[in-house]
């Protein structure tokens, strides 16, 4: 591991810097132009149609086709659960507490919740104990989860589903490095001149380097910062 204090950038003059960021600049435009086109591929996928599956809310039990509300698309992020633990995964712990002001995705016809293998007692006192913010629900009496990528005590995503009238399609899934892109905290850190400080990353010399997680914020610091007891 790698804590070089000194480690820093290059220092050059103005016009020498405003070239080297023009360069950047390039394969930034190009990476966004790709990611368009990747977005255009994504919305041509086909689709599955899915089961008529009962999961089980804050209210009680609920349709799938329920959840959406009066939306006729649904963002799905899977929350990995495993049974009896105090805190559950501080990554999916992290990555959904970040998610507090949704309003600007109805404008797009879209509703994003959270869906655990937890029941839903329990996945609503840890909703509250964290200070997550997003609906959730369990599919812990249903293979809903199981059968999109994300069974019990393993497992997370997302999913993404269509609406057409009672009928409830799946056009979409990812899990791993792939849910990132939802994510504003790893974007920001990337922009930094240490980065995310994980080993796995191509950095100069002596920069910061310590291993993958080990500076993501855990479940407990999560909910003294933000949770029902904070």
């Amino acid at each position: 591991m790698s804590t070089t204090e000194n480690a820093l950038p290059s220092v050059v003059d103005a016009a020498t810097w405003q070239k080297e960021l023009a360069a950047l600049r390039v394969r930034e435009k190009a990476a966004t132009r790709e990611l368009d086109a990747i977005a255009a591929q994504r919305r041509q996928l086909p689709m599955v149609e899915m089961p008529d599956y009962v999961l089980e809310g804050e209210d009680g039990p609920v349709r799938l086709a329920e959840i959406f509300g009066d939306r006729p698309q649904l963002i799905v992020y899977h929350h990995m659960w495993f049974e009896d633990a105090e805190w559950q995964c501080s990554g999916c712990t992290g990555f959904t507490t970040q998610f507090t002001r949704l309003m600007g995705l109805e404008k797009f016809d879209a509703r994003f919740v959270i869906v655990t293998q937890g029941p839903i007692e329990e996945a609503l006192a840890y909703k509250r104990k964290v200070g997550n913010e997003m609906a959730w629900y369990s599919t812990a009496n249903s293979s809903f989860g199981s059968d999109v990528g994300a069974p019990p005590n393993a497992g997370f995503g997302v999913n993404v589903f269509l609406r057409d009238g009672d009928k409830v399609y799946r056009t979409w899934h990812t899990d791993g490095r792939g849910v990132e892109q939802l994510s504003y905290l790893f974007g920001l850190a990337d922009l930094l001149p240490y980065g995310r400080q994980e080993e796995w990353q191509n950095s100069p010399e002596g920069w910061p380097q310590q291993p993958t997680g080990s500076r993501w914020a855990q479940s407990e610091e999560i909910a003294a910062a933000y949770g029902g007891n904070s």
